[in-house]
């Protein structure tokens, strides 16, 4: 069962970017793999006022997380504003 959430978190990333952990609802999660990993691209276009030289790029990281073999959630990274929010979760 999947649940949306949008809800910001802080993440913390290697050297590469990827990320290792994250604190979410006051809790820390410690990655235990990376499922998938891709990055999207918003259409700029389509937006009113919107600036074409601003990046427009989100990140996506599908992760094992948490205790044991933990719960699955997928993590967002807007590139314009670094800000990462909690996007999913797998339970």
């Amino acid at each position: 069962m999947s649940r949306v959430y949008g809800e910001p978190i802080e993440v913390f990333v290697n050297d590469e970017g990827r990320p290792v952990r994250f604190v979410w609802r006051g809790r820390l999660y410690t990655v235990r793999r990376v499922i998938e990993h891709w990055v999207t691209t918003r259409e700029w276009w389509r937006q009113e006022n919107a600036d074409p030289e601003t990046s427009t790029e989100r990140e996506f990281w599908r992760v094992a997380a948490g205790p044991g073999l933990g719960a699955v959630y997928e993590l967002r990274r807007d590139a314009a504003t670094g800000d990462w929010l909690l996007a999913r979760m797998w339970d």
